[in-house]
């Protein structure tokens, strides 16, 4: 007799403001961290485009507001840690999972390499040989495709990164706060040569929902799970809501540093 796999939540919840998807990252945690939900990988999309800060930055110090808010670009302030992010075309991922669940082992910079595989087997599909490199970028060619992050609260994991589908990056660093156009310059040049995307690896645009799929069957491959397609629940709508409106979508919060 076969064994059962181990059941997976998948949620895939599209494009979403940035203060939403953060909300609902969070309010997910709570939940499964409670037991009321499976551990969830969910996939989504940002629109309109945003930038969000790693906890512990300062917004004045890494972001132009002025230029966010002139291009319509929302600025959020993540519970994970790292550097600011441009969200624009890419998808990205969370996995949240309680620590103790027995899928995830316990070391932080094991666990970046193991939830990154998910990614590393769905990129496969489209014939890329990505590998890890800690603490937690996934490369191609030697170039950056994704860059991921992780917090752990009420004893649960949550980790999302993203996997860029194309990238504008002088319109990335006309958001970030270089006042010094050489070292602009410059940045952005050393940028352009370190990261890539989907559409420069493979010559053509990939769509949402092609790496949306690939994704899927990549993370099915990495943990031998069986995904259990679902829905975000009343309570945790309303658990979105209210995070939202109190942290993501507030400026004390996004502004604290």
């Amino acid at each position: 007799m076969a064994l059962e796999k181990t059941k997976i939540r998948l949620l895939l919840t599209d494009f979403n403001t940035g203060s939403w998807n953060m909300a609902v990252d969070e309010a997910i945690l709570e939940a499964v961290s409670s037991g009321s939900q499976l551990p969830t990988l969910r996939l989504y999309g940002w629109s309109p485009s945003a930038v969000t800060l790693g906890y512990f930055q300062s917004l004045h110090e890494e972001i132009d507001a002025a230029a966010c808010k002139s291009n319509g670009v929302s600025v959020i302030r993540r519970i994970t840690g790292g550097g600011a992010v441009y969200h624009d075309k890419e998808i990205t991922y969370s996995f949240i999972i309680p620590e103790n669940y027995g899928l995830i082992v316990k070391d932080i910079l094991a666990s970046y390499k193991q939830i990154s595989q998910g990614i590393i087997e769905g990129l496969k599909e489209f014939g890329l040989d990505v590998q890890f490199v800690p603490l937690n970028d996934l490369i191609v060619s030697g170039r950056k495709i994704s860059g991921n992050a992780q917090t752990r609260k009420q004893k649960t994991i949550l980790q999302h990164g993203t996997v860029l589908l194309d990238v504008d990056v002088r319109k990335m660093f006309s958001l970030l706060r270089v006042s010094d156009e050489k070292i602009r310059d410059k940045m952005i040049t050393n940028v352009e040569e370190r990261v890539t995307s989907l559409k420069q690896q493979l010559g053509k645009e990939v769509s949402f929902i092609d790496i949306q799929n690939a994704l899927v069957k990549g993370f099915a491959q990495a943990f031998d799970v069986e995904f259990v397609v679902s829905t975000l629940s009343p309570e945790e709508q309303k658990r979105a809501f209210v995070i939202e409106h109190e942290k993501y979508g507030n400026e004390q919060w996004n502004a604290m540093r």
